[in-house]
């Protein structure tokens, strides 16, 4: 699972050339069908896709979407195996999975910035990564992001899992950091700091992108769809990007619009839902939509080296690709 000001006018460029990338579908033409696993339930944090089936941009680009809400290792390994084309993903799992030999390619940044933190009550006086040091932590476990994230912040601050105590508590950091059984939770920057919050905790949040730049979630295929089909490939992405671009432009429109996909989201709490979509976007934002730092990749592989986690290194430039962003 799924880490400030843009001028309008950059905004509008972006939009308008990430929908002139690819060629238009002829009408008439029959739709591709993909079904996309996005790694969880439906969410306002997925607004783009939304916003991007809405507008019909992915009917524009010859693209019938279907979502689907399962695991994200599932994903990368249905993609790997070429019983699906695309799939989104982190980015600490593509290299894990090429480690293995599946031959997944991420082609297009979502996330630019990773959305993981390490959230602890003020009274607690984590202010920067080296006050971990001690501390009991609590993550859903030893995998996935929160983990990945977690471990690149204490290698920031020259500490490690032998510095900390890791506590697997599942994802009931809320809920155990407001009782006192955590001094500090591995969390999502969109989503338990915001609950937090609401509950009226003052809390810190050491931010990992505040840290260190890694490779974060984002669309990937396989080598084999970019080989036999890369136009597919530049379509998918254009029509995706469009609807990253609307949704930075204007988050309240991408807001209504998601209340058509995202089940209860008109009972939920409006206010809540808009901080966790206005946070999202802050990960979302750059210079250039899709592109992948390749920095942030080889932080990424060190990180997972460090951990034990790789055993050695990759060829990062079969990893990733920036040939499809527009």
């Amino acid at each position: 699972m799924l880490k400030r000001i843009v001028l309008l006018g950059l905004i509008g460029l972006l939009a308008t050339a990430c929908g002139t990338a690819a060629a238009p579908t002829p009408p008439g033409a029959a739709l591709v069908h993909i079904k996309l696993p996005v790694g969880y339930v439906a969410n306002i944090q997925f607004a783009p896709l939304y916003v991007a089936i809405e507008k019909g941009y992915y009917r524009e680009a010859g693209i019938e979407l279907e979502f689907d809400y399962s695991l994200e290792t599932d994903a990368v390994s249905l993609v790997g195996a070429n019983n699906l084309q695309f799939a989104v993903v982190s980015g600490e799992q593509v290299l894990l999975a090429r480690a293995q030999g599946l031959p997944i390619v991420y082609v297009a940044a979502w996330y630019q910035k990773y959305p993981v933190a390490v959230a602890s009550k003020a009274s607690q006086n984590i202010q920067r990564p080296a006050d971990l040091k001690g501390k009991k932590i609590g993550l859903p476990g030893r995998y996935g992001a929160n983990y990945i994230g977690l471990d690149a912040l204490l290698y920031s601050a020259g500490l490690s899992e032998n510095d900390v105590t890791l506590d697997a508590i599942g994802f009931n950091q809320v809920a155990a950091l407001a009782a006192d059984r955590e001094q500090a939770v591995s969390v999502y920057t969109t989503n338990e700091p915001i609950q937090l919050r609401s509950e009226g905790y003052q809390i810190n949040e050491l931010r990992v992108a505040d840290y260190v730049q890694l490779a974060s979630n984002g669309l990937i295929t396989n080598e084999r769809t970019l080989a036999s089909d890369p136009d597919l490939v530049r379509r998918m992405v254009s029509a995706t990007l469009r609807g990253l671009a609307d949704t930075i432009a204007d988050p309240d429109a991408a807001y209504t619009i998601s209340t058509k996909y995202v089940p209860d989201l008109t009972t939920a709490d409006a206010a809540t839902q808009k901080q966790i979509l206005s946070a999202s976007i802050d990960l979302w934002r750059a210079k250039r939509l899709g592109y992948s730092d390749p920095q942030s990749w080889q932080n990424m592989q060190d990180t997972l080296l460090k951990m034990g986690l790789l055993k050695q290194p990759l060829d990062l430039s079969k990893a990733f690709t920036n040939q499809f962003i527009p």
